[in-house]
């Protein structure tokens, strides 16, 4: 029992401090794409760790966290979800796209990931 709260407990803090992850619509600027990037706590990246830069294209930043998790035996992975959900979501505003979608969810994303308005 103590084993699965202490296991439970970064998605527990998480979820807390972070709110639970959000999905918000993103558009490219140039070629009009939408995807979406996330904010709040990376509970994917909680369970599923270094595979997530990888589904999401990010295929460099995976093998980099694969390679961290392996020189910290772990503790990389615990950390990762409080820290991914922005990252990426910085690098995708700072690449060429744009939040798109309504207006409550991109002042939650803005005040998540740090934007002023």
């Amino acid at each position: 029992m103590e084993f699965l709260l202490l296991f439970l407990l970064p998605l527990i803090l998480g979820s807390i401090f972070l709110g639970w992850q959000r999905k918000v619509k993103v558009k490219h600027r140039v070629s009009g794409v939408e995807k979406y990037c996330f904010t709040g706590y990376s509970w994917t990246y909680f369970f599923f760790g270094f595979f997530i830069p990888i589904f999401r294209g990010e295929i460099a930043i995976g093998i980099f966290h694969l390679i961290f998790t392996m020189l910290t035996f772990g503790i990389f992975q615990l950390i990762m979800p409080f820290l991914y959900n922005k990252q990426s979501s910085i690098r995708l505003l700072t690449s060429g796209w744009e939040l798109n979608d309504t207006e409550d969810k991109m002042s939650f994303a803005k005040s998540k990931i740090g934007i002023s308005s």
